[in-house]
Formats: C-alpha cells, structure tokens, sequence
C-alpha cells in the first residue's frame, strides 16, 4: 500500500521555565472515580477503538509499509548524518522533509523561523603534562568559550560533587576543576554537565572539565549543553571520558600533581532555522489540537540517529500514514518537528511565543526524544484524571500499555506541561539510550529495525485514538 507519489524503495542558556498553569478547561461531562473508573458510556467509547488500533499497528508492520518508513528514515540519517543548530546541514534537512511530507499527500505543511545558536566545534585537545605525559579524548560542551590561542595549562582539582567543590574552594582559583560525578540516573546526573562552568567559575577555575553523563563507556566522551551565568566568567569547558574521569581520579587521590594543557578552538553566531508544522484537520473539532513531536536537530558528533532522527520521523509519519489510511480525527493532529532542541528548547520556546494565543487549544502534546528501541507504553504527566484516560487507552495496545506517571517528561513539550497542557512521551526499552547520545557512536547501528517500525505504528496509532476521543481530555 504505497503512499501517494512514493516509489518504494524504502542552550545557549535554557528558556526561563514556565512555572504558571496557562489555562483552566471547563468542568468535564463525565466523572472519573477515585478508582480510576470511567463511567460506563466512555469506557465503552474507548474499546470500541480496539478494531482500529489494530488496523493501524498491522499496516503499518506490514510490507511494503514497513520498509518504506525505515528506509525514509535510514535515508534520512545517511544523508545528512549530524544537523547541528543553526547549520546548513540541518536547513537542507529541514527542507528535505518539507519536500517529503508534500510527495506524501499532504499539504498542509510550513515553516516557522526561529533564530537560533550555531556553535562550531573547532579544534579539541587535552594533553596531561604531569606526572606523565598523556593525550586524552575530550568533547567541549556547547556553547563553551575557547581556550586562548595557546590553550590553558593548569593544575587539575578532583570533585565528586558541588557539595564537595565548596568544602576545597580556597584551593580552586587559578586551577581546573574535574567534576567526576558518577551516574545516576539522567535527570539527577546532568546537572554536573549543565552547571559545571558556573560553580567552578565562582571559585576561581579558569576552566572545568566533566566525567561523561553515561553509565557505559567504550573511551567515548559525551557532549551536550551547558549555561553560564550572567555575571560570572564564562570559561571553557569539556566533557572527559569515563576511563580518564576514573585515572585522574587515581592520580589526583595518591596526592600527585595533576597538570594538564587544555585547547579548545570554537566560534558562536546566531543563524536562521525553522520548526516544521503539519496539520491533519479535524473533522469535528479543528480548533481542538493533539501535538505529536520531535526534534530534527543534533549534536556534531555521531549521525543524529537516535537522538532524534527517530523520534522525529515517527512523529512525521503520524499524519502521513493517517491522512493515508482515511482516517481523520475529530480533533486536529498536529505534527511539529523541533529546530534547535539541543541548545536549550529554542524552537519550541519560539512556538509558545508565536502561537501564546492558542495555547488553551491544545488538549494534548507528545514528544519522541529518548530512543526509538521496543516500545512499552507511555510516560505520562498531568492530572489523575488524565493519567486515567491514558491508562485506559494504553489497554487498546497490550502489552505496550505500560503508563508511567511522572512529573516532567520529554525535552521539548517541558515548556508545554509547565504551562498545564497535559502530554506524554514514547516509554521505550531504552536502558542503554544513554550509552550512546551526544556521542559518535550515535548512528544507525544502534537501532532495530524492527522496533523502530513498531515504535511508528504505535505512535500512529495512539496519536489517533487521543485525538478522536468522543469526550473532553481533561485538563
């Protein structure tokens, strides 16, 4: 079943965060019980989507189907492999699925600009001068500062916290700090990233250094965002590996004299980008908007595949295979595609500023942006009333109807949950996403293909069933 015209051969620093409800919903027309009860009617609303979710999941996992998305998708990746913000790479990407999502049948496509960060990686080097020579593998972290022309040789400092960097303060000025702070889990861990260089400038450092944020390691550093403050030096910084993160510990613990020369060489402009926004009308209710998203967006380093070359083409894919199948929602389903996520949320927040008028249009916002590995369910934020019509809609896809009840979810939508839209992200088996994002290793060898489709059809489906509801999502 080929779509229409388809051969088939197939931060600089973080936006303020919203921390206000932005709308309230009128009371709803029916109840939901302490015990997570629907009243009868809508119950039976919900299951009468079984026949449909099915269809959707069994077509989208047959062929020709299923070789066509992943070979969209593994296309997609080959050709333009990193699409770091503000380049040109990533602007011929973003044409290419505009160019796409046209030759699929739709045509309720466009743009948005977006001014967004280009920071260029130049040269990188760390080189440990005593007490023995050493070249060591880095990653600078964005937007960091450069080194000056010479680099920067300094004595290194170990801490495995910011808790422990206050207690050495009076020893840090003039000296790089390391923070080797072991993993955790993301959300606890990326701080270390995040705010390395505003802690270790307070005290004096002229530059920080930063154990990876992964639990795994083959000697490949982790890039990734970090801020800076204003009003506090900015300094460079880079992300080490585990492996010299944990032989600097050594040294540094046996009392030796730890000096290293750091160069980093890398320039900062701002440049024009776009969202991507593709809309499948709804029948009933047009004004009324489910989002489905990702981010098109990556790093310079590895291929963009799974953070989130996955994401963003299942997200993609929605109103293409729905508006292919016929199926029209009675709500709009509205599919965006995030310039510029991994500096800090920055197309998003542009989308929140440009439509703030519509804002209490949107019943639900989803987001694909960690892994598209063997999809389990969803990850959910929002009232206990919403979480109950999740958790009865999910009962349609068993056993991918695993509901994970949190406060925060995705990257993107953040902005949009802070705000009381409710949303979700994809609950994949991504155990080992963080071996592999922000690094070189981030390509399509990591994936599987057919989980990747089975993430697709899922996601499809869902999307619909969400957006189709015969009653009011709550608020």
């Amino acid at each position: 079943m080929p779509l229409p015209g388809i051969q088939f051969v197939f931060p600089l620093i973080r936006p303020q965060r919203y921390v206000t409800h932005y709308y309230a919903k009128q009371a709803l027309n029916y109840t939901i019980q302490n015990e997570c009860d629907f009243n009868w009617t809508h119950t039976q609303n919900i299951l009468l989507y079984q026949p449909t979710v099915n269809y959707i999941k069994n077509i989208v996992n047959s062929q020709p189907i299923a070789d066509d998305f992943y070979e969209k998708y593994s296309k997609f990746v080959d050709k333009f492999g990193a699409r770091p913000s503000g380049s040109s790479t990533l602007e011929r990407a973003i044409d290419h699925m505009v160019d796409l999502t046209f030759q699929s049948g739709l045509n309720d496509v466009w743009t948005e600009s977006v001014k967004v960060p280009h920071w260029q990686r130049g040269y990188e080097s760390l080189t440990m001068i005593l007490p023995r020579t050493r070249n060591m593998t880095i990653l600078g972290l964005g937007p960091s500062v450069p080194t000056p022309t010479a680099g920067i040789v300094a004595e290194v400092v170990v801490v495995n916290s910011f808790t422990e960097l206050e207690t050495i303060a009076h020893t840090v000025p003039g000296k790089i700090v390391l923070f080797n702070a072991h993993f955790t889990s993301y959300q606890e861990t990326v701080k270390y990233r995040q705010y390395c260089a505003i802690a270790a400038a307070k005290h004096g450092a002229i530059a920080v250094l930063v154990r990876s944020i992964t639990p795994f390691s083959l000697y490949t550093p982790h890039t990734g965002s970090l801020y800076y403050e204003e009003g506090i030096r900015k300094i460079p910084a880079a992300a080490v590996t585990l492996e010299d993160a944990d032989f600097l510990q050594r040294v540094y613990n046996r009392r030796k004299k730890v000096v290293v020369k750091l160069k980093m060489f890398n320039d900062l402009s701002l440049k024009e980008s776009r969202n991507v926004i593709i809309d499948v009308k709804g029948q009933e209710n047009p004004d009324n908007i489910v989002i489905v998203s990702g981010h098109i967006d990556s790093w310079d380093v590895g291929k963009g595949a799974i953070d989130d070359g996955g994401g963003m083409m299942i997200s993609w894919f929605v109103p293409v295979i729905l508006n292919h199948l016929s199926l029209w929602p009675k709500r709009t389903i509205r599919s965006i595609l995030w310039t510029a996520e991994e500096p800090g949320y920055i197309g998003a927040a542009s989308y929140l500023q440009r439509h703030s008028n519509e804002l209490d249009k949107i019943d639900f916002i989803m987001e694909s942006d960690a892994g598209t590995f063997e999809p389990l369910g969803l990850e959910v934020v929002g009232s206990p009333d919403v979480r109950c019509l999740i958790a009865k809609v999910l009962k349609l896809f068993a056993p991918m109807d695993a509901i994970k009840n949190v406060n925060i979810t995705g990257s993107d939508i953040e902005l949009f949950l802070n705000l009381g839209i409710p949303g979700a992200s994809l609950l994949n088996q991504n155990d080992q996403y963080f071996w592999f994002h922000h690094t070189q290793a981030d390509t399509l060898t990591v994936q599987n293909k057919t989980n990747v489709v089975k993430c697709a059809a899922f996601w499809a489906a869902v999307t619909y069933v969400i957006a189709d509801l015969p009653f009011d999502i709550p608020p």
